[in-house]
């Protein structure tokens, strides 16, 4: 039985769809790499490390499964262990079995790590701030808010 592709011609952009696409494209390239540039040098940790910190900051006992902290910080859970390893070795995360399903692995921030967490938090917003919020009005604030919540449930969504 032969493989058949339906050929059907591309939804193209319009000009402003196109416009508004780059200009997006630009702002996903550049603003993680301003965000990590800043941790980096103020606080010596990566954007993805304090992502990672925070999530487990916020989390009842300060623990949660590999496999939520990868889902919440957009990761696989490769990449997320191989950073994991590297805050372990700094003292600022604990990896043990979870006792209810052995399968999983439970991450717990050490207080060292919630002292880590709680001193680079303050640099973290205020570049979100100035890059994210400052230039924005509210209306705006909660336009941009809606649309990536859409953009997120597209990407969520089934294929």
């Amino acid at each position: 039985m032969e493989d058949r592709q339906e050929c059907t011609e591309p939804r193209w952009l319009d000009s402003t769809e196109e416009d508004c696409w780059y200009t997006f494209a630009h702002v996903l390239s550049q603003l993680p790499a301003a965000l990590d540039s800043t941790m980096r040098r103020d606080t010596g940790i990566s954007r993805f490390d304090f992502v990672v910190l925070s999530t487990l900051s916020m989390a009842a006992e300060r623990t949660l499964r590999l496999s939520e902290v990868a889902h919440h910080a957009g990761s696989t859970l490769s990449r997320l262990s191989n950073v994991v390893s590297r805050l372990e070795a700094r003292g600022w995360v604990r990896r043990r079995p979870d006792p209810a399903d052995g399968r999983y692995t439970l991450a717990t921030l050490t207080d060292e790590g919630q002292n880590k967490v709680r001193a680079a938090a303050p640099t973290h917003i205020d570049k979100v701030r100035r890059l994210v919020f400052d230039p924005l009005t509210k209306a705006q604030q909660s336009h941009l808010g809606a649309a990536s919540q859409r953009i997120l449930d597209a990407l969520q969504a089934p294929r």
